[in-house]
């Protein structure tokens, strides 16, 4: 095959995957906007509400490991296809559904959507050149934007049509969707890894390495992150500012679209600054916006010389979608990088590691939201989200430090072994 020609099929290869991966997440997502009508439908509480929009990424995390490996030794064409259509039947069948188990038991079902993820990520790379994978997962993982999607879309439909409208929708696009990837997708026999000695359970061998636990602890935040608030915000923004569904939705995107779309961008510069220098600016930028989203709205009195006076300090519906709005654009950047990290370390195996490490961002995605449920019913602070998160954030920058700042020149970029040396200590070591 010439080189015009595979950059051709490579190029059609990368815009389906990005269609559909757009589609799933979409339908992945699709609780956090019409479980505020249910949640008052079936009188739940925020913990309760948490689970039911936790419930599809939980399926969605466990098969992330099990879909990278099928992917890496039959294809990610026939997988991804294979679990589009897979999820066609459970997402029209909740237009059916009328108690809250019914909702938790198909969200199982929708969640294989969340698994697109980790079919894609290998599939769409090994279609590229090494110094250009950074940018190819990066534009495919701008299908995180399907979040931002959802905001525009569900909202709509649950307003002029009721929510039952809504899974009906999302089941045609899904379909349609997977015909389309099929027709302009394209499968390489080259491609395929051969199935490592010992099956399974070898392959989750790699869960020893100290690296994948890191990359795990990295993603959990960027991606998990990501997920847990593009679920939580919608319900945030009409309970801490009194918005109707629509606005708060078209708010919310404001998370979620530069949270997906600029991951492309995050990819380019992982390819040109190298993963690790961009990880680590995303971990403070993260830090920064969750510190100030942290704070409670206050209202205090202290005594003056006049009387007493009452201030109030809080964050309004502005600043806080400004800071949201930095805060995706960190998560796109962090999301791309860590996968950066998988494609240089690991480029035999990426099917694998990188359904190890989205199964680790998943779970985030699904414990988040319950936490953040729970953490409101207990103390009535809407924003222990957002410190529940800044703790984690700070577990990851300490971790980060010890293990690889420590050894490199963050700011220039480089290692002890590239920086001129004064001493006669060794050099070439590996950071």
């Amino acid at each position: 095959m010439s080189n015009t020609q595979n950059r051709s099929k490579a190029l059609s290869v990368l815009v389906v995957s990005t269609l559909a991966f757009t589609v799933c997440f979409m339908v992945w997502m699709m609780f956090g906007v019409i479980g505020i009508p249910l949640k008052k439908q079936l009188g739940l509480t925020a913990t309760q509400f948490g689970l039911l929009t936790a419930t599809p990424v939980l399926t969605g995390s466990l098969v992330r490991v099990p879909l990278g490996i099928w992917t890496d030794r039959f294809g990610g064409r026939i997988v991804l296809f294979i679990t589009m259509l897979l999820c066609v039947v459970p997402i029209w069948l909740m237009t059916y559904a009328t108690a809250y188990w019914h909702f938790l038991v198909l969200g199982l079902f929708v969640g294989l959507a969340g698994g697109s993820f980790s079919v894609g990520t290998p599939y769409v790379a090994r279609w590229f050149p090494r110094e250009k994978q950074g940018f190819a997962m990066g534009v495919f993982g701008a299908g995180n934007s399907g979040a931002a999607v959802n905001k525009f879309v569900a909202p709509a439909l649950v307003v002029a049509f009721g929510w039952a409208m809504v899974p009906q929708v999302y089941a045609a696009i899904m379909l349609g969707a997977a015909i389309v990837f099929w027709l302009g997708s394209a499968s390489d026999p080259a491609h395929l890894v051969p199935a490592a000695k010992g099956g399974f359970m070898a392959q989750l061998q790699a869960l020893k390495d100290p690296r994948v636990l890191k990359y795990c602890q990295y993603y959990s935040i960027v991606f998990g992150g990501y997920v847990g608030l593009s679920l939580w915000m919608v319900q945030y923004y009409a309970g801490e500012f009194g918005l109707d569904i629509r606005v708060a939705a078209l708010l919310a995107a404001c998370f979620s679209l530069p949270g997906g779309v600029l991951r492309a961008i995050g990819g380019w510069l992982s390819d040109k600054h190298g993963a690790h220098q961009v990880t680590w600016w995303v971990l403070w930028v993260s830090w920064i916006c969750l510190f100030l989203l942290s704070y409670p709205q206050t209202d205090f009195t202290i005594l003056t010389v006049n009387g007493p006076q009452t201030f109030h300090i809080g964050l309004n519906v502005y600043t806080f979608t400004a800071l949201m709005a930095v805060l995706g654009v960190a998560f796109a950047f962090g999301k791309a990088s860590v996968f950066k990290y998988i494609s240089d370390d690991y480029p035999d195996n990426i099917g694998t590691v990188s359904g190890i490490v989205g199964l680790a961002g998943g779970m985030g995605g699904f414990v988040l939201p319950i936490m953040f449920g729970y953490l409101l019913d207990l103390t009535g602070v809407r924003s222990s989200a957002f410190m529940l998160l800044y703790g984690v954030v700070w577990v990851s920058l300490i971790w980060m430090y010890f293990t690889e700042v420590r050894t490199r020149d963050v700011l220039r970029g480089e290692s002890p072994s590239t920086r001129p040396s004064t001493s006669t200590s060794p050099s070439g070591a590996r950071a």
